[in-house]
């Protein structure tokens, strides 16, 4: 069977499209070319209107390009909405769990030219999905998903309803997983999860997130650990103390903001205020001076004043983020939000995104020109039409340099200047 998958959304989407290939090669499967799929896939997001209607389009797009292909839809909108990924021409429709029984669920109706539908209630899964971790054949960094669900039923946000509640891996079994990639050859393992500073909540023996990250990164000593987004809650002096003296966690840490001003993060039923917000940055710089923090923003939440978006920008410009993700805020049916009053209009919400973006530019320039003279160990993923390498390092900055089959390969780089939003610089 040849199969063409695309994704949506978020890391652990990543993480669970990566898994499914796995299994389809590990069956003797293999990625299709321009025309000639059997099946084509898409992995849904459901976390805006938005992400709902380029779900549509990407399943229209590839059943257009593949005609004749069995057309198969998993993950959050599906689980959501499984009439309406039916009503476009999907065979197969599963939700948000059971990757394992999708595969099959593939692999049958392309074999039987049939058809298969299961979308359970996320609220009733109890335990969580084992998928095998890792990255396909080429790639450098490996994600290791280390918790589904959520718990937190943010006034916005959808996820609660598509992902079920909090769902840990147990320790055991991520020291092994990481200790595998390790031993595989990746040299950065990406720590993600739905919400993962609820780590160990289910467990009711308070294991927490820092017992997950240190276990990462005490099983794989010789790769580097990044985190995924962490909610400000988690991050405490103590929580810092015990990354710090793990050797070897990235200092790269992003934070769920959404929000600057408290009447909001009120109104969004966020659990922190800007005070607990700036601790948490306060915490982190301490720990890892020089580190990378990025952060998520939503504008134009409803109810949102001009005062309060300035409030927002204000917090935004003091703390100095080295990357913003910008979202003008999306209507999602469902959510307590679209039934809020004192909705904005786009122009206001879009017009407040870009304000918040060109802030957000502005100051990834001033980190990564902060970065001239430093060095960093810089992993390399690629090479360059010019013949430079490129990769990230440890605080995610992309970086060029010359040399030569630097291919997964880890160097101390010694940053000579910016190009663009990339930094320049020499292997030291």
């Amino acid at each position: 069977m040849k199969y063409a998958i695309t994704t949506l959304g978020c890391k652990v989407n990543q993480f669970e499209t990566q898994a499914m290939e796995t299994m389809l090669l590990a069956h003797g499967h293999s990625p299709a070319g321009a025309h000639d799929a059997d099946a084509v896939i898409v992995n849904s997001c459901a976390v805006t209107a938005e992400s709902g209607r380029k779900t549509r389009q990407a399943l229209r797009r590839l059943m257009a390009e593949h005609p004749g292909a069995v057309a198969a839809v998993c993950g959050c909108f599906s689980q959501i909405e499984p009439e309406a990924a039916a009503a476009l021409g999907a065979a197969v429709v599963f939700g948000s769990g059971d990757r394992a029984g999708f595969v099959a669920a593939v692999e049958k109706a392309v074999a039987e030219h049939g058809s298969a539908r299961s979308v359970d209630d996320p609220f009733r899964r109890m335990t969580f999905e084992p998928l095998p971790a890792g990255a396909l054949e080429g790639r450098t960094r490996a994600y290791l998903k280390i918790e589904d669900g959520c718990d937190n039923f943010c006034a916005y946000c959808v996820i609660p309803y598509a992902r079920g509640r909090v769902r840990s891996m147990p320790l055991d079994m991520l020291r092994a997983e990481a200790a595998r990639l390790q031993d595989e050859g990746f040299r950065e393992i990406i720590v993600t999860g739905i919400e993962i500073s609820s780590y160990g909540k289910d467990f009711r023996d308070g294991t927490a997130l820092a017992d997950a990250l240190c276990a990462a990164a005490e099983s794989a000593p010789r790769a580097r650990i990044r985190i995924g987004s962490m909610e400000p809650t988690v991050v405490t002096a103590e929580f810092c103390r015990r990354l710090q003296a793990a050797g070897n966690i990235c200092p790269h840490f992003h934070l769920s903001l959404q929000s600057g001003c408290d009447k909001t993060l009120k109104a969004m039923g966020r659990k922190y205020g800007t005070a607990r917000f700036l601790e948490a940055v306060s915490a982190l710089r301490d720990a890892f001076p020089g580190c990378a923090l990025t952060a998520d923003l939503i504008t134009g939440f409803p109810g949102e004043t001009e005062a309060d978006f300035d409030a927002t920008m204000a917090l935004v410009r003091r703390v100095g983020f080295a990357e913003m993700h910008v979202f003008p805020y999306s209507v999602r049916p469902g959510t307590r939000a679209a039934q809020m009053p004192e909705q904005l209009t786009h122009a206001v919400k879009n017009a407040r995104a870009a304000r918040a973006q060109a802030a957000a530019e502005e100051m990834q320039l001033q980190y990564l020109d902060a970065q001239a003279g430093r060095t960093l160990p810089v992993l390399f993923e690629t090479e360059q039409p010019d013949g430079r390498w490129q990769g990230h390092s440890a605080n995610y900055c992309e970086v060029l340099t010359p040399g030569q089959s630097l291919h997964g390969i880890m160097k101390n780089v010694q940053i000579t200047a910016r190009e663009g939003k990339k930094l320049v610089g020499i292997i030291v």
